[in-house]
């Protein structure tokens, strides 16, 4: 299963090539994310753990110049979108 530093590194990587296409910005979703990196890891007593592609997620958005499209209430589900603007 994937750690989170896997979905990290995807999403710098998701980022880097977005900026060197010189693309004005770039969607990130949690589910089409775990379904790139394959699975869901599993932290004890869970049965997944999409908190930590989410927390990768907002690692990133957390660093600014980028803004929340969709999240649920919980803001732990696939249906997190982050769009990030380039250049960063």
């Amino acid at each position: 299963m994937p750690s989170t530093n896997d979905f990290r590194n995807e999403v710098k990587a998701q980022i880097g090539r977005a900026m060197k296409q010189g693309r004005p910005h770039i969607e990130l979703n949690a589910g089409e994310l775990h379904r790139k990196i394959g699975g869901y890891p599993t932290k004890s007593g869970q049965s997944h753990s999409m908190p930590s592609c989410c927390g990768a997620m907002r690692d990133e958005y957390k660093l600014g110049n980028a803004e929340i499209i969709h999240e649920t209430e919980s803001g732990q589900a696939p249906a997190l979108t982050i769009r990030y603007h380039l250049p960063r």
